[in-house]
Order: structure tokens, then sequence, then C-alpha cells
């Protein structure tokens, strides 16, 4: 990290004279290219946007720019491990790679490296286990979490029991798609429903076998872990056999504007979410004064408050938090990557926070801790209203079943600690 000239920076009732940095550097591995750019870009205009906000607003983080050098990987495992080897010398405070492809092969190479990462909404699932995954997080919500949030929003539909119901995984056939499995076993085998998996190969345009079955067997439920194209083929097959749309349920990354935008076949249609929708909030009064009227939009401006764009500028908000968190925890504004993972780690997100930060209810509360780092797990579901062409929250902030998913993180973690010869840290 390059250095200029001493500067006193004051950190809440710290005052410090350190080396100011010439910027937190914040790598972005975008995919703006490629089979699921359209997913992918507003994730990176999002990440993009928030951090000049806080350089046009604020100054930066207590005093220090941020900077956001965006790495091309057009969702690309080897591509993405490039980007990663390319500017992890460049003073990476922490890395979100956007792919769970990407993120098994960082995993490794981060802790070695002494540089966190941070896979909200996906990733590796125990690495929640903060004993086992010293540089991992995936605060505040996983695929499993979502997987029993979605369970329990059917659960609350049918009076608390939906024991001899019939429930498809629709799932893109990868390390991603397959996440949820596990944990949809065990909470079948805890309720008593019966639970069919039914792949679906990259890119996800041919799923003409698979919905001749949702045809045939018609399940109460079908559930997706899709992306991209895979997602509007989906919707698009299920309008056509006449599917209800509201026993059709995603989870997050099946729930976005480019799922659903066209016509009305998508109405009804749910999804798992752990951010908030639309862009009512305070901080895109902000983001439209000192960095789209400024013309320093990432993007063309046609993203702002989409599902996506509001997931990229949460990640950045994460980040940006968790730098502020490193800085006040070590007294110093020019924090390293192994600072920041330890700013990471005593995260603290609560209503107070999001409200000063112009976001209330933006996301769900949750605190890090070292043996946590995938904190409560908490999600919303909401649901496409095609008449007004927009997603609406239909129930809040809910806790997922931990009873069932602590134990699976356990026994994964730990398989993954013997498998590598990692000694698990005394926390």
């Amino acid at each position: 990290m390059k250095l200029t000239k001493l500067a006193t920076v004051a950190l809440t009732t710290i005052a410090v004279s350190v080396p100011v940095a010439a910027d937190l550097v914040f790598p972005s591995l975008s995919y703006r290219t490629g089979p699921y750019a359209a997913g992918g870009a507003p994730v990176a205009d999002g990440y993009a946007d928030y951090m000049t906000l806080l350089n046009e607003r604020d100054g930066g983080i207590h005093g220090i720019k941020t900077s956001v050098p965006e790495c091309e990987t057009g969702y690309n495992t080897a591509k993405g491990v490039e980007c990663y080897e390319s500017t992890k010398g460049d003073g990476a405070l922490v890395y979100q790679p956007l792919s769970t492809g990407i993120t098994y092969q960082l995993i490794p190479k981060a802790a070695a490296d002494d540089i966190p990462i941070l896979t909200t909404g996906y990733g590796r699932t125990s690495a929640a286990n903060g004993k086992v995954f010293s540089h991992a997080f995936n605060f505040p919500a996983n695929y499993w979490t979502g997987a029993s949030r979605i369970i329990n929003h059917l659960l609350a539909e049918n009076g608390g029991s939906i024991k001899g119901k019939s429930i498809t995984l629709l799932h893109h056939n990868s390390g991603y798609g397959k996440e949820p499995i596990a944990t949809l076993k065990a909470l079948s085998e805890k309720h008593g429903f019966d639970l069919t998996i039914s792949p679906v190969d990259h890119p996800g345009q041919e799923q003409k076998s698979q919905w001749l079955q949702i045809r045939r067997e018609r399940p109460d439920y079908v559930l997706m872990w899709g992306w991209g194209v895979m997602n509007q083929v989906a919707l698009q097959e299920a309008a056509n056999i006449r599917y209800p749309m509201e026993n059709f349920i995603g989870i997050w990354w099946s729930g976005t504007d480019n799922d659903v935008l066209e016509g009305m076949g998508s109405h009804g249609y749910k999804a798992a979410t752990f951010h908030a929708v639309g862009n009512d909030f305070p901080v895109y009064d902000d983001i439209e004064k000192y960095v789209v009227k400024r013309g320093l939009g990432a993007g063309d401006g046609s993203n702002v408050g989409s599902v996506l764009y509001n997931r990229g500028l949460y990640a950045a908000m994460l980040a940006a938090e968790s730098a502020r968190t490193a800085q006040k925890l070590h007294g110093t504004a020019n924090i390293t990557s192994g600072m920041m993972r330890d700013g990471m780690e005593a995260l603290v997100i609560n209503e107070e926070v999001m409200t000063r930060l112009g976001m209330p209810g933006f996301g769900p509360s949750f605190s890090v801790s070292c043996e946590n780092h995938g904190g409560p797990g908490t999600a919303a579901i909401q649901q496409w209203d095609a008449n007004d062409r927009q997603w609406k929250l239909i129930e809040g902030f809910e806790a997922p079943d931990m009873d069932v998913i602590m134990p699976l993180i356990k026994a994964d973690s730990e398989a993954y600690a013997a498998e590598n010869n990692i000694a698990q840290r005394d926390c």
C-alpha cells in the first residue's frame, strides 16, 4: 500500500498520528461480460457507487479515500483466481468474489495471504464456522439459512405443518446450485415433506425434461437455485404449464428484476432476500446528489434501485463498515488486510448503524464473532407484483432453523479441517 504524508486521524475518541494510505483498496471481481453479465453488472455498479459516495460525501473512511479496482472474471473460476493474484499486492483489504466457484478456490489462498473474503449470500456455507475458516466470512445469510427461511415460509402458509407435501428443488447443476441439498434433505426428515432434486445444466436454457416432470408430478412447491437465463426460462416454463406462481420460490439469486420483468407470467412469484427492495432510502438521495449528478456513476444509472444494485450497495456497505470497525479497533486509519479481518470479526450492524448510513430497515441486525462468521442467517421473503412492476417484501427478516443448520455447518467445516490439516482456533 502506497503511503503519503503524515496526518492526524480522529477515530471516535482516539486521535493518532499515522501515515495516511493513498487509499483503502476494495477490489471488485466483477463480471460485466459472459453469460451472467446481466446479473453481474448491477452488482458491480452498486458496489462502486457506494464507495464513490463515501469519497465524495465523506472524504472516504476516516479521512482515507476508497479505491475499487475492477477485474473482469466473466464468472469464470480460473479468471477469478487470476484477478485475485494480479490485485492482491495492491493493498487489497477484502475480496468479494461474487461466485461460489471462485470462492472455493480463494479460501485457502486468502488464509495464507492474510486477506479476508466476504461472500454475502453465496460461497461455502460452512465458512460460517470461524474456528476453522479464519479468513472467510458469509454474513448475514447463506444458502442453507436461505433454504430454511423458505421452508419456514411454507410452514407458516400451511398452519405449521407441511407433512406429506411434495417439494421439487430445481437447481443450477454447479457447486452453487447443489449447496442447499443437504439442508433440504435434513428439513424434509424433520418436517415430513417429499423432496425431489432436479438439476439444470449450465447455462440453463434447456429445461424441457425438468418441466415435463413437474407437469406430470405436480409438486406442491418448486424451489429454485438458478442464475441468469436459467431463471427466465424456468419462469416461462412454469407459466406455460400454468404452475401456480405463488408456489414457486427462488433463492435471492433467482429473485432479481432481470428474471421477472417480461410480461405478466411471473406475477406472484416469490424469492428469499437478505436486504430490502426498492430505492426509498435516504442513501439514494445522496447517491443521486454526490454520484449520479456529478457524472461519477459506475453505470448508465438504469440499475440504481434494482435488486442487484441494492445487493452490490449492501455488500459495499458491509465492507466499508468492517473497515471502519478495524480502524477503531486498531487505532489507525491506515489498516492492513489483517486488521480488516479483525474488523470483520468484530462487526456489529444494527438499526442505529443502518439509520446513520441512510439505510434504515435495509437489512437485518446482526453481529459477528470468532466462532460465528455468518451472523444469524436472517432473511425475508419478497414477491413480484407484475401490476406495479416491482418486488415487494411480504415477510420481514426472520431467523432460520439453526437447530438443523448448525450441526450441518459443524460437520462440514470439521471435515474440511481434517482434510486440510487445519488446527481449529480457540475462540
